[in-house]
């Protein structure tokens, strides 16, 4: 009996190891690129108070921005341009890129307020993902992304108005500053990364 069971065992962990040494190799689990910014390890937290990882997002295109929810006038218009670059794209090619936004206010905006955010503007929080982090990872975040910021004595933040787009891995393909309206070369980029 004990060598029909150690018998077994032998077989059926052969069989695992030709099946595993049959599997494609998942890109999303081996080592990043070295100018991936996903090396960078960030935690973040969403719009619904769940704790995530920047790093999150490898396997699929991503939209990167920073903002924060108390701006009445730039950041509005970053989420506006995110939203028209998105809608420039064929469905199916929509349907395979994310959108991350984290926000420079950490101590207002909570879950709630990105929330809250996420609904005025009605964005797809199937595919968006607003977010906060504590203080020493915003600025990490800010500096890996190339996005300057500074809080001023009245509470609100000077800062530069940036949509990036990262590859599957993490690597920046493209940026634009220009807000407001389409920036074509920028959404070029988008689609031949977001087609399959």
């Amino acid at each position: 009996m004990k060598s029909a069971v150690f018998l077994f065992s032998l077989i059926a962990g052969w069989l695992f190891a030709a099946t595993a040494l049959a599997q494609p190799a998942n890109p999303a689990t081996g080592p990043l690129p070295g100018d991936s910014v996903y090396n960078l390890d960030a935690s973040l937290v969403d719009q619904d108070g769940k704790t995530l990882r920047f790093a999150d997002g490898r396997g699929q295109p991503r939209l990167v921005s920073m903002f924060y929810s108390s701006c009445k006038f730039v950041c509005p218009m970053i989420i506006d341009t995110l939203r028209r670059t998105e809608r420039s794209l064929p469905d199916a090619d929509r349907k395979r890129l994310g959108v991350l936004m984290v926000s420079f206010d950490p101590d207002r905006d909570t879950p709630e307020a990105l929330k809250n955010v996420a609904a005025k503007h009605k964005v797809d929080l199937m595919r968006w993902t607003l977010a906060r982090a504590e203080d020493a990872d915003v600025r990490r975040l800010a500096a890996v992304l190339g996005i300057q910021y500074k809080l001023r004595d009245d509470g609100d933040y000077n800062h530069s108005s940036v949509m990036i787009l990262l590859d599957a891995e993490g690597r920046i393909v493209a940026r634009t500053e220009r807000m407001g309206e389409l920036d074509a070369d920028f959404v070029n980029a988008v689609k031949r990364v977001a087609a399959p």
